[in-house]
C-alpha cells in the first residue's frame, strides 16, 4: 500500500500534515516552500483517495473573502503495529496513521533464540490485532525495532550484542510468520522518527536524540531527514573511543562511552568499588543518593564521558536541540550536573547554545517508533534486497 501520488510535492505535503497538521493550504505553502497552486495539485489526489480531509475553517477565523480551510491526515485511513525487542521482553503497540496508540501489550521472552523471538513476535501481533475494535483502522504494516547494527533496507540484523545475534534476516522471517509487510529498524533511530514526527523534534529543523540505558545510542534528524548511514550505521556515540581506561565494551573494543556510562557498566564499576558482586542498579543508585563517595564517583565519571559524547554530537552536527532519553534517565540527577559542565566546556563556540532537554519515555514509546517507521514506508518507500547476498560476508564485532 502506498500513497496515490508519489511525486515529491505530494510526499512533502503529506509529511508536513503528518507532523504538523491540521494546516491551511497557506500554512502548508509556508512550511514547504510550495506555491498555492502546487499545494492544491499535490493535495487533490490525497483528498480524493481519503488520505487527508478538509476539516473546515480554523477556530476564530474572521477573515473576509475566500475562507481558509484546515486540512489534516485521516488517522483512521491506515493502522500499523510496532514491536520493540529487548533482551528480556517484547513491547508492542497498535496505532493509527498518526502513530496514536490504540492498544499496547508486553510479553516476556522465554529465549533469545531467533526462532523463539520470531514466534513471540507473531503471537504479539495476533494479540494486538485481536485487541482492535470494529471501527479501528486495518493494519497495513509492522515495524520491529531492535538495538545494534540493523540495516532497514535489507531487513537484516547484522549484529545485536544484547541478543547475541549476527546475520539474521529478521524482516523476512517476521513477514513469513505474520503475513504483514515488515520493516526492521534500529530502536534508537525508530524512536527518533517518532520524535521527529510527533514528539520533541517536530518543531525544530535539526535535533539529536541521545539514549542512555543498556546501551548508549544516538539518532540524528537533519533538515527533517533521518540519518541512517550508508551501511545502516549512524549515530553510534556509544562506541566513540573517548572513555579511556581499560574497560572492554560489548563491541570488543576498549575505551568506548558505552563501556563507562551504560547501565551495566555503571553497575559493574560500583560493584568493583564497593566489593559487592551482587549489587543491582537500583542499589547502586541508592548508594549514590545516600552520598556513598565510591558510587558518586562512578556516576560522575559516567556523566563526564556522556558530556564529552554529547558535545561531540553538537560540534559535528550542530543540532538545534539534543533530547536525552532512555531508561537510564531515571537516575539522571546523579550525573546531570557533570554532563552539563562537560558539555559547556567541550562544545565549540555557538554549539554550546544547543538546547539540552531530558525526556523520559517508556518502552511503549519506543515500540510506537516502530509503528511510525512502518507508517513512514507510505511516504518514503524503499526498495529492499532480502536475499542471502544482503547479509555481511563476516560478522561484525
Amino acid at each position: 500500500m502506498e500513497l496515490p501520488n508519489q511525486a515529491p510535492a505530494a510526499t512533502l505535503v503529506f509529511r508536513t500534515l503528518l507532523a504538523h497538521g491540521p494546516l491551511t493550504r497557506a500554512e502548508i505553502g509556508r512550511r514547504t516552500g510550495l506555491s498555492s497552486g502546487a499545494v492544491t495539485k499535490a493535495a487533490t489526489p490525497l483528498l480524493d483517495d481519503g488520505w487527508i480531509a478538509e476539516l473546515g475553517r480554523p477556530a476564530g477565523d474572521r477573515m473576509t473573502g475566500r475562507p481558509a480551510t484546515l486540512i489534516a491526515v485521516r488517522a483512521e485511513r491506515a493502522g500499523f503495529l510496532g514491536v520493540k525487542v529487548t533482551a528480556d521482553e517484547l513491547i508492542g503497540v497498535r496505532t493509527d496513521l498518526t502513530a496514536t496508540s490504540l492498544a499496547a501489550r508486553r510479553a516476556e521472552l522465554d529465549s533469545r533464540d531467533v526462532g523463539s523471538v520470531v514466534r513471540a513476535i507473531g503471537a504479539m501481533v495476533e494479540k494486538l490485532v485481536s485487541a482492535s475494535g470494529t471501527h479501528e483502522p486495518e493494519v497495513h504494516g509492522l515495524g520491529v525495532t531492535i538495538s545494534g547494527d540493523v540495516d532497514r533496507q535489507t531487513g537484516a540484523v547484522h549484529h545485536s550484542p544484547f541478543l547475541n545475534w549476527q546475520g539474521v534476516p529478521l524482516a523476512q522471517l517476521v513477514e513469513e510468520a505474520t503475513g504483514l509487510p515488515t520493516v526492521i529498524e534500529n530502536d534508537v533511530r525508530a524512536l527518533t522518527v517518532a520524535e521527529q514526527w510527533f514528539g520533541a523534534g517536530a518543531e525544530v529543523r535539526s535535533f539529536a536524540l541521545v539514549t542512555i540505558g543498556a546501551g548508549i545510542g544516538c539518532g540524528l534528524s537533519i533538515d527533517g531527514h533521518l540519518v541512517a548511514g550508508a551501511h545502516g550505521v549512524s549515530g553510534e556515540i556509544g562506541h566513540l573511543p573517548i572513555g579511556g581506561g581499560d574497560r572492554v565494551c560489548t563491541c570488543g573494543n576498549v575505551g568506548c562511552v558505552e563501556a563507562i556510562a551504560s547501565t551495566q557498566a555503571i553497575v559493574e564499576q560500583v560493584r568493583q568499588a564497593t566489593g559487592d558482586p551482587r549489587l543491582s542498579i537500583g542499589q547502586a543508585v541508592r548508594l549514590a543518593h545516600n552520598g556513598d563517595p565510591a558510587a558518586n564517583e562512578v556516576f560522575a565519571r559516567a556523566g563526564h564521558v556522556l558530556g564529552l559524547a554529547i558535545a561531540s554530537v553538537a560540534n559535528l552536527v550542530g543540532p538545534e536541540r539534543i533530547i536525552i532519553s532512555g531508561e537510564g534517565v531515571g537516575s539522571y540527577d546523579l550525573f546531570a550536573e557533570q554532563i552539563r559542565q562537560t558539555f559547556a566546556a567541550q562544545a565549540f563556540g555557538a554549539a554550546a547554545e544547543c538546547e539540552l532537554i531530558v525526556r523520559p519515555l517508556p518502552f511503549e514509546e519506543w515500540a510506537r517508533g516502530g509503528a511510525a517507521v512502518a507508517a513512514r514506508e507510505l511516504v518514503t518507500p524503499e526498495r529492499r534486497s532480502r536475499g542471502p547476498k544482503s547479509l555481511p560476508a563476516k560478522s561484525r564485532n
